[in-house]
């Protein structure tokens, strides 16, 4: 009995000791302290938070419309002889678009032609009569009255004179108006009439002719937004973006989300607020040299609103959210001690949080191993090292750190 005890004391000793190897082995070498084992701190990744300099972005919705635009109406009537022009191609202003009947308004010309060849004939004559009265009247061979209504016949012919010059002009112009011409360069629609329809002056447009490069990028973004984002300019919170010329730019993005190969910049904000929706218009202009925004599309436009010089970013896998939905991040201090900083985030910029409070340049954000550690913990500090580099989708940043 005896032996079979101390056989049975002696594999319980060895089963607390197995054990005893076990859980060391799985937490880490221990540290001896009164006799006990005392786990190391866990390892955490973290991420130092520096300043960039960042470029604020927002994408707004947007429809394009013609940089200029020009109804093709007659100024003449008649009977339309030709269209000279294939619908929806491009056209330089001063060509000819339509062919009216020009065979009447040539022969109102030739009439008025010739009632001033009449006129000045007429002219002529009291002109020659004119001259003679007056050395006749100085040697008081006639009277002073003929001479004065022979003068005064003379000026009524130039006065006749001048009125038929303006009445051939007049006639000159409409011959010339039965050639409809393109009043500016661009793309031209589809033509309301046809060969042998019957014109009359200032009728419905034929055609309508729009010039498409540039082209306009017309956006809709809050009255309110506007407002703050004013307001922060004004106090020097963000600088002013753009280039040289101080023109913010704007990029495009298609309906489907493909970018638009050209940027754009912005031209002006409408001076009042539609009173139903409560946004505000701005206009963009785009290069569209090969047609491929038409008037009408949908369009996103990302607009550059401002410059933070020493934004604070913070990755987005280091935020978490309490209860009530406030952004938490933990931070190990220069003591080793995890620590929560509530956040004052504003938006994101690709793959990270814009702070703008709650946290300050240097400290180390926990982006891996937060399940490791609680606040108030010891932990240690690795640096994060991601498996692939993301660059931001919605700002421009350079480390400063």
């Amino acid at each position: 009995m005896r032996i079979l005890l101390s056989a049975v004391a002696t594999s319980m000793v060895a089963i607390g000791a197995f054990s005893a190897c076990s859980e060391q082995a799985e937490g880490g070498e221990g540290v001896m302290q009164g006799g006990g084992m005392q786990m190391p701190p866990p390892e955490v990744s973290v991420v130092a938070i520096g300043t960039h300099r960042v470029t604020l972005e927002t994408e707004l919705p947007g429809r394009t419309a013609p940089f200029l635009v020009a109804e093709v109406r007659p100024q003449v009537g008649g009977l339309l002889l030709e269209r000279k022009f294939e619908e929806g191609s491009d056209v330089k202003a001063g060509d000819v678009l339509y062919q009216i009947d020009p065979a009447s308004y040539e022969v109102a010309l030739s009439a008025a032609r010739a009632q001033l060849m009449r006129a000045e004939a007429a002219l002529s004559v009291s002109s020659t009569r004119s001259r003679r009265y007056e050395v006749l009247a100085e040697q008081d061979v006639v009277s002073k009255q003929d001479r004065d209504d022979v003068s005064g016949a003379v000026r009524t012919l130039r006065a006749d004179v001048a009125a038929a010059r303006a009445a051939v002009e007049a006639a000159r112009l409409d011959l010339e108006r039965t050639k409809v011409l393109a009043p500016i360069s661009g793309r031209v629609g589809r033509s309301s009439m046809m060969q042998g329809a019957l014109v009359v002056p200032y009728q419905t447009p034929l055609a309508v002719v729009q010039q498409l490069d540039p082209i306009y990028v017309d956006i809709t973004r809050a009255a309110i937004e506007v407002t703050r984002l004013r307001r922060a300019l004004a106090a020097g919170k963000l600088g002013r973006p753009g280039g040289d010329d101080g023109k913010a730019r704007v990029r495009l993005l298609h309906e489907d989300g493909t970018p638009y190969a050209h940027a754009g910049e912005l031209q002006f904000a409408d001076a009042s607020v539609d009173p139903d929706t409560g946004n505000i218009t701005l206009r963009a202009v785009f290069p569209n040299p090969t047609g491929e925004l038409l008037p009408g599309m949908y369009v996103r436009a990302i607009l550059e609103e401002g410059v933070l010089e020493e934004a604070l970013l913070v990755p987005q896998q280091g935020v978490t959210r309490d209860p009530k939905g406030d952004a938490i991040a933990l931070v190990v201090t220069k003591e080793g001690m995890v620590e929560p900083r509530a956040l004052e985030v504003d938006r994101t910029i690709g793959d990270q949080w814009l702070v703008r409070g709650g946290i300050q340049a240097g400290e180390q954000v926990i982006v891996e191993g937060l399940q490791k550690v609680r606040p108030g913990g010891p932990a240690t500090a690795v640096p994060f090292a991601p498996k692939k580099a993301q660059a931001p989708d919605h700002g421009q940043g350079e480390g400063k750190n």
